[in-house]
């Protein structure tokens, strides 16, 4: 028998990575006598016998699997190994020898194991050594290929090669010598069964434990780090960075599951494409891409912003990072890119547009998990709804339905905005994460379209409007106890005889033929009408919009209807009595004659905007609601402080309509078109509480004015398409247009001509007046102190007033609806008011004026 084989490999081994056609040296022993020095050939039967051989431990029964056995001595010890930063530690090695019975060679390697300190099982049969190797996953397998009438080697290769187990095992096949006169034969049989080495048998221990060694030094070191790299693939599958990996010449090697997400495109459509092959967008710069290249070719990395086009032919903003790998030769052999979106305005749109496309939900439902988590108290549905006495049943179900309220579709909007958010977060850096931190802070608070006052250098005027208007809160008096005082309702005079549109005087009927136009005087109308407009003007209006024909109910109903709802105005207040609520109805009926107003709102809508606006103030106290909460009146104690006034005026006004037959507009609609009719009613009177004027006016501003001026904008300046494509006929947009037209047509004072401006603010300043001598007659807390007759400058208050509430809102309204003329007045107002106020003058004209 030849000794060791020509080359660096001892033992006659030889690495079956490719054809080799090295032969094998003379002059190797065949096998050492028994007796001879310990560690060389075959030890001798006392030693074998001392230390307990595989003959004497019954390792040699057909089909066993036995051992492992160590002799005294051995000491069993991992090894510490390292690919790149990652540090790892090496179990023992497993050894499997497969011989079908045992000889020298079988000894050979079972003792060179036991020197070297590894686990070693041997099995005699096929069967037993696949069950072994699935039980044990060794390392390294040695196959006895020298015979074949025991069993198959490459078969025995092949079928262990069939298994997962066996992708990271080194396979040896003992082969016998090459006599001198016969030529080298191919490994490459070896190769495609399913070996990685060949060894030409030597039953020296020395050149067994020579042969595993340099195994366990290289391909089993190999194969170790190989085994490690699928962490660092799992890693990067689940990583939120895009990562792109491509050779030295720009070849796609691997993209991660966030790179397909991000780019719309499956790996196998990518990998093995030259970069150059892939759509580009044409919003970079014409040099970028050399300038990229430029850089990392000289194994620089570049980062920056570049633009990338996804499948679908859209173009997203990312931040790129690409760093040179280093690998033979010192040469540059890789490139890896990590991608992540901008942190852009339209950045939650293309990441709401990649989830959606891509159709892969688990980074979000991964986000909202993370979200739940978050929260410091979960709620449990069936837990708050059920009886004390089920508590015991309920907490055994608490996790399952838990697990069911995480599952729910329902989700609110402003969660998922939350969890966009904290997609956005997970690849930010540090700043926008923090920052993204403040928004989330600010987006679980309360109030969230209401601005904050600040306290530094603030309006008096400003900060006692805001108090008096937006605040329905208690006050606590200095003894700690409220004063509640009577019910405020008025005494109604005898209600006068219905009339006609034909009857009206011709007066009145001269001045009703301008109702139509924004400058209509209700002053004028008012006079003539003896406190009386809102049944004349509500009957024209009415008629012009077809509200009769709507309701199916006779002119007779709506003229009683109307009476009643006058009578209940007090006109014994200087500003919210019925004259208001006409011109309510007149700015709310001129609004509704806007293009498009017209166009965004149906026939039911028109006619749900009327009715609110001309009840929308009826049985009004002349106090606000901070007076009547601080006053412990009834109807602050049935509405619970919260918009006391608005919630009187739907309710006393459907009450007062179901009370009489003669007047009950509503007693000939179906009972689904009075449910609609009736819910429009109550919103939009809602909607003029003052406590959710931002909160109106900035979801108008975000739903119709910006997607407005979007599609402004990509349909040009002149066009003025009328298309619907901002969804203004949606129905949550057709409230918030609802909202927003009584709001104005409540407030528009500001917006009228100069003299019917100044009117209503000597009216509403009389109406304050005479709240703030009331709340010091009854020692009440004084909601508006700069409301006293005796020091308020009225232009400083109507300056205050129309910075804070009223600019910003005829702003968005005028964009939606066109209104030209109104804001021309506004600008002229506020400028009348400004002069006075640099006049120091206190009264709603100069003196020469009065």
């Amino acid at each position: 028998m030849r000794g060791c084989g020509s080359g660096s490999r001892a033992g006659g081994a030889e690495t079956v990575a490719a054809p080799s056609r090295s032969r094998a040296a003379p002059g190797s022993p065949s096998r050492l006598q028994s007796g001879t020095v310990p560690g060389e050939g075959t030890p001798s039967p006392e030693l074998r016998s001392a230390l307990g051989s595989p003959a004497s431990a019954g390792m040699h029964k057909s089909g066993a699997c036995e051992g492992p056995r160590y002799s005294p001595k051995e000491q069993v010890s991992t090894a510490e190994v390292r690919i790149g930063p990652m540090r790892l530690t090496q179990d023992p090695i497993q050894v499997l020898l497969i011989f079908a019975k045992e000889d020298s060679q079988s000894d050979g390697f079972w003792w060179a194991c036991d020197r070297a300190g590894y686990r070693c099982n041997i099995a005699r049969t096929p069967e037993s050594a696949l069950e072994c190797f699935l039980d044990k996953h060794h390392e390294i397998i040695v196959i006895d290929h020298r015979q074949d009438q025991h069993f198959d080697a490459e078969a025995v290769c092949r079928s262990i090669r069939a298994t997962n187990p066996s992708e990271h095992t080194v396979i040896l096949a003992v082969v016998s010598h090459i006599s001198g006169e016969r030529e080298e034969t191919s490994v490459l049989p070896l190769l495609h069964a399913g070996f990685n080495r060949r060894f030409m048998e030597n039953s020296s221990i020395t050149a067994c434990y020579n042969e595993l060694i340099q195994i366990e030094h290289g391909e089993v070191r190999s194969q170790f780090k190989l085994r490690a790299c699928n962490s660092i693939f799992t890693a990067l599958d689940h990583c939120h960075e895009a990562i792109e990996i491509t050779s030295d010449d720009h070849v796609i090697q691997y993209v991660n599951p966030a790179f397909e997400r991000m780019m719309g495109y499956h790996k196998g459509e990518l990998i093995g494409k030259e970069l150059t092959e892939l759509p580009k967008s044409d919003q970079n710069r014409a040099d970028l891409l050399d300038t990229i290249n430029t850089c990392i070719k000289k194994g620089k990395e570049w980062q920056g912003v570049y633009y990338a086009r996804r499948k679908s032919g859209d173009s997203v903003q990312q931040h790129v990072k690409i760093t040179p790998v280093i690998g033979q030769g010192g040469k540059i052999r890789h490139f890896v890119s990590l991608k992540k979106l901008c942190c852009t305005a339209d950045s939650n749109k293309q990441i709401h547009k990649i989830h959606r496309d891509s159709g892969d939900k688990s980074q979000t439902e991964s986000h909202s998990f993370r979200y739940k988590n978050r929260r410091k108290e979960s709620i449990d549905v069936k837990s708050i709804t059920s009886r004390s006495s089920d508590a015991p049943s309920l907490q055994n179900r608490r996790y399952p339905s838990m697990a069911r309220i995480h599952s729910m579709t329902i989700e609110a909007p402003i969660t998922k905005v939350i969890n966009i958010i904290n997609a956005a977060q997970e690849n930010s850096p540090v700043t926008v994460a923090e920052a993204l931190d403040r928004v989330l802070e600010i987006l679980r608070t309360t109030e969230l379209y209401s601005p904050q006052l600040g306290t530094k250098d603030e309006d008096p005027h400003t900060s006692d409007l805001v108090g008096g208007l937006m605040s329905d809160g208690l006050r606590r008096l200095s003894g700690n106890e409220y004063v509640f005082s009577k019910n405020m309702h008025h005494s109604h005079s005898h209600l006068s005889l219905p009339i006609t549109i034909n009857d009206v005087p011709p007066c009145i009927a001269q001045l009703l033929d301008n109702e139509e136009s924004w400058d209509f005087n209700i002053f004028e109308l008012e006079a003539v009408t003896h406190k009386r407009p809102l049944v004349y003007l509500g009957l024209k209006v009415f008629a012009r919009f077809g509200v009769c024909e709507f309701l199916n109910c006779s002119e007779a109903t709506l003229r009683a209807w109307l009476q009643v709802i006058e009578a209940n105005y007090h006109s014994s207040n200087s500003y919210h009595n019925s004259t208001h609520a006409a011109d309510v109805l007149h700015a709310t009926a001129f609004f509704l004659g806007k293009e498009r107003v017209k166009g965004s709102l149906d026939h039911l809508d028109e006619v749900a905007a009327l009715i609110a606006a001309t009840v929308h103030d009826v049985d009004h106290p002349g106090r606000t609601n901070s007076f009547l909460c601080n006053a412990g009146s009834e109807l602050a104690v049935l509405y619970n402080d919260t918009a006391v006034l608005e919630s009187h005026h739907t309710a006393l006004a459907f009450q007062l309509t179901a009370k009489d037959n003669k007047c009950n507009i509503f007693k000939n609609i179906d009972r689904t078109h009075y449910r609609t009719l009736r819910q429009a009613i109550i919103d939009m009177v809602l909607a003029t509480e003052m406590t959710k004027h931002f909160e109106h006016v900035n979801k108008f501003v975000n739903s119709i004015n910006k997607p407005m001026a979007e599609e402004t904008s990509s349909h040009g300046e002149g066009s003025d398409c009328e298309c619907n494509p901002t969804g203004k006929n949606f129905p949550e947009n057709q409230i918030l247009i609802k909202r927003m037209m009584i709001k104005c047509a409540d407030v528009a004072n500001p917006c009228r001509p100069l003299e019917m401006c100044i009117e209503w603010a000597g009216r509403i300043s009389e109406e304050y007046f005479a709240q703030t001598d009331e709340e010091k007659r009854q020692g009440l807390p004084v909601v508006m102190p700069v409301f006293d007759r005796n020091t308020c400058s009225i232009p400083k208050s109507q300056i205050s007033f129309i910075d804070y509430f009223i600019t910003d809102m005829f702003d968005a309204w005028d964009a939606f609806a066109h209104l030209p003329a109104l804001m021309q007045h506004l600008a002229d107002n506020y400028k009348h008011w400004k002069m006075l106020d640099e006049l120091k003058c206190k009264s709603l004209r100069l003196p020469s004026d009065s």
